[in-house]
């Protein structure tokens, strides 16, 4: 993989230029550390999906657009390994999956759609971007967003949530240690995950109130504590009306370590306090390491006694996004663990400027995007660009971006509300905010046990670069124990070729890589072996990772009520007139009348215009032969076959060597043909002298052409059943289609129907040059609401950007 020896070169920068700040590091630990972490790194690599929506929310009937941005876990750099991108849509109230894309990538960009059929029912879906790779993993670490399809007659109004509330109590550092004074922090959700604004109390066993608490931001707060040896805790929540319920409060050990961390003070430093109570140890050594994104920071060492032990740690090389600190006792275990976040705001730069602030219905829109790096230099970079009627569709507060997806919320546990807010300069507390949201979510990507162990099994799943092909062979039904041969025939509008290819002693076959859009038809058949009529082909489906059901479904959105009528009621007229235009083309078609002659359709197999000879393949001729060359000696003039079977010999009279055979329009090895079901084919063609000329060089000794039933284009694949032989279609890649941008103007003819499409314009695959400036141009629609340009940004070398604005209309 061409991207590790990048990842690994910048993690040595990284880890020298922040081990040498330490004075005390033990180096024997730091490379103790350093080789664990980059054994599992190099053994289980992360790679991160991202998916840019052209809206939060959708209706009956409409096409999600997104733009797909993939990369490597650590750096973020976007040409990651896999080629491969899955994108599915899952219903939330049932676990189906609704719809299935495979996504090409190239330079860790893709895109495409999903259109919202009526057969899909209104209501919550997950949208899923996963690879291969990434499922040797849970499906936390897949990107998944919420989104709502609406039904036409839906509305806005949603019931009070009064379920009950998941309170959930963090100390800092992991534990808590009696008489040791730690912070708590704390966290409360619904039963649907969303958060749920507390107060409460903690009671000690005697009753006596001993500290109280009351969320601050997204269920989220913190408060000090010290508890005491002996001493059980229970916190109650207060309810409306003055009602209390108990939740469950961390128990106290008699012994331990707790950690604090202070980001928030000093902007070039963090301030580490480390505490302990081992009984019979009065100074206890200890280690903080320190590691971005599985990168070693730094190691630090120090002594914890009957004070404590504090830190002063730099943060000035440490990249945008989580550290994760670790502290770890005198025997090299784990003890505590913090997550503290990183921001220098070195995102890059997204200035989106249309040319003017107001525009009239159906006008031209330019719009020129900037994108510059946090030292105002430009940059060239991948970006998506949509632009939505305001008056239709509500933008989310601080929802999801592509900033927000992969330095925070990739590589967290749990769902995070309004991810964006933690990255908004004009939010005031949105840092102290941050750190609570560090404080209750933890790490995901990998666990110490699972590093530290003395070795890691490998990954199960592959990297994958193009489609694969996986299936089983069997005999007779039954399992075959030799490692058998096959003959695959691959074909589509664009691509045909033949293949050969072997199964396992266990009869399963794999083929990897194969890179084709929409579909392939394939033909598939054992090879040179006997009683090959005999063995049975099952291919292997694709099977999307299974989703967890959401029990209690519920509208991910924020939505005016106006604006959603406004929404629904413009699909609802779109779709009628999409309606009525078919019924009209339909109408149309029956009452036209062709008189003309039906032109034969010349067959595409054949490069040839006409054959000196032709066997046409009937039921009674292949009841008496087994093969190909069987049927055509004795039956073509001047064709000479000696043998039989895979044995047999074949040559044109005047000429010594064997002729040319082409299946189905392709030149193949005589042994293919020998190994054909007798079964599957439609008709033989021969050629010579002349006639063979086309085929150059190679058709000296004339042409055997064997036509087959499954090549045939007009061919009902259902019809017929061939032993020995599977004929199939296999998806490939999908292919995207062109967003559709009505084209107005002077000189255009006026458009029949309104336009009130609720995404004006949608440009997934834009770049900017090395000016670091991208432009785009597009005709409005006939609203004369605002409308919301939203844009995402990557650059190759893993920075994230996003930018919006807006325009009005009159």
């Amino acid at each position: 993989m061409p991207w590790k020896k990048n990842f690994f070169n910048c993690f040595l920068i990284v880890a020298a230029l922040l081990s040498t700040a330490f004075q005390w590091s033990d180096e024997d630990f730091i490379q103790f550390i350093t080789n664990k972490i980059n054994q599992y790194r190099n053994t289980l690599p992360a790679e991160k999906a991202y998916l840019h929506l052209d809206k939060p929310y959708y209706a009956t009937g409409d096409t999600l657009w997104f733009k797909a941005y993939l990369t490597e876990g650590a750096l973020h750099l976007a040409d990651s390994a896999s080629n491969l991108l899955y994108v599915d849509l899952i219903e939330q109230r049932s676990g189906r999956n609704a719809a299935l894309r495979r996504v090409q990538m190239n330079g860790g960009t893709g895109h495409g759609e999903i259109v919202l059929s009526d057969s899909l029912a209104p209501g919550a879906y997950t949208i899923r971007a996963y690879t291969n790779w990434m499922r040797n993993s849970s499906e936390d670490f897949f990107f998944q967003k919420n989104v709502y399809m609406f039904d036409y007659k839906d509305n806005a109004s949603s019931k009070t949530d009064n379920s009950p509330i998941d309170l959930q109590f963090f100390p800092e550092g992991g534990q808590l240690v009696a008489d040791i004074s730690t912070r708590v922090a704390f966290k409360a959700v619904d039963a649907s995950g969303m958060a749920r604004d507390v107060a409460g109390f903690v009671l000690a066993q005697s009753g006596d109130t001993v500290g109280s608490f009351k969320s601050e931001h997204a269920g989220m707060g913190r408060f000090q504590f010290e508890p005491k040896a002996g001493k059980t805790y229970k916190a109650f929540v207060r309810q409306e009306g003055g009602k209390t319920t108990p939740v469950p409060f961390p128990k106290v050990q008699d012994s331990g370590f707790t950690m604090l961390v202070d980001n928030l003070s000093n902007p070039l430093k963090m301030r580490v306090l480390a505490y302990a109570k081992v009984p019979g140890k009065t100074e206890i050594p200890v280690r903080v390491v320190g590691h971005a994104r599985g990168i070693v920071a730094f190691v630090a060492n120090g002594k914890i006694g009957s004070r404590g032990l504090m830190m002063q740690l730099p943060t000035t090389e440490l990249p945008d996004g989580i550290t994760h600190l670790t502290l770890f006792d005198d025997t090299g275990r784990p003890v505590c663990e913090r997550l503290v976040f990183i921001n220098h705001s070195r995102s890059l730069r997204v200035e989106v400027k249309p040319s003017k602030p107001t525009y009239q219905p159906r006008e031209r829109v330019d719009v020129a995007v900037t994108v510059t790096d946090s030292a105002g230099k430009p940059v060239e970079a991948s970006l998506s660009l949509a632009v939505t009627d305001a008056g239709q569709i509500t933008q989310q507060p601080h929802d999801q971006n592509i900033v927000s997806y992969l330095l925070l919320s990739s590589d967290l546990k749990g769902f995070i509300e309004k991810p964006s807010y933690y990255f908004d300069p004009e939010q005031p507390s949105r840092k102290i905010h941050l750190d609570y949201l560090m404080m209750t979510h933890g790490w995901t990507r990998f666990k110490w046990d699972d590093v530290l162990r003395d070795s890691i099994p490998p990954a199960r799943r592959y990297v994958e670069q193009g489609i694969t092909l996986e299936g089983d062979v069997k005999r007779n039904n039954k399992k075959i124990t030799e490692k058998t041969a096959l003959s695959l025939y691959v074909s589509n509008d664009s691509l045909s070729t033949f293949m050969t290819s072997e199964t396992d002693e266990n009869g399963h076959f794999t083929i990897y890589n194969l890179a084709f859009t929409d579909s392939l038809e394939l033909r598939i058949q054992g090879m040179n072996k006997k009683g090959n009529q005999n063995l049975s082909f099952t291919i292997n489906p694709f099977e999307p990772p299974r989703a967890s059901v959401v029990k209690i479904p519920f509208k991910p959105v924020t939505v005016d009520a106006q604006r959603l009528a406004d929404f629904l009621k413009n699909a609802a007229q779109e779709q009628e007139i999409t309606r009525k235009i078919r019924e009209n083309r339909e109408r149309l078609l029956r009452e036209v009348t062709i008189k003309a002659k039906k032109e034969t359709q010349r067959d595409a197999r054949k490069l040839y215009s006409s054959a000196d000879a032709t066997l046409k393949v009937t039921p009674q001729l292949t009841s008496g032969y087994t093969s190909v060359l069987d049927m055509i000696q004795g039956r073509i003039a001047g064709v000479s076959v000696m043998g039989s079977g895979m044995n047999a010999t074949v040559s044109i009279r005047g000429n010594r060597g064997e002729p040319l055979f082409v299946l189905d329009g392709m030149p193949v090895d005589k042994a293919l043909i020998t190994s054909l079901s007798v079964f599957d084919v439609e008709s033989i063609d021969v050629l010579k002298g002349p006639s063979a000329a086309i085929f150059g060089s190679r058709g000296g000794n004339g042409v055997i052409s064997v036509l087959t039933k499954r090549g045939n284009a007009n061919y009902d694949y259902s019809q017929d059943i061939v032993p020995g032989v599977l004929v199939t279609k296999i998806a490939g890649f999908h292919t995207p289609r062109e967003f559709y941008a009505p084209k107005y103007g002077p000189t255009a003819p006026p458009a029949p129907n309104p336009d009130f499409r609720s995404t004006i314009f949608w440009a997934p695959m834009l770049r900017t040059g090395p000016d670091g400036k991208a432009s785009v141009s597009y005709y409005h629609s006939d609203a004369t609401s605002p409308a919301d340009i939203r844009v995402e940004v990557l650059s190759p070398g893993g920075l994230p950007g996003s930018g919006k604005t807006s325009y009005t209309v009159r």
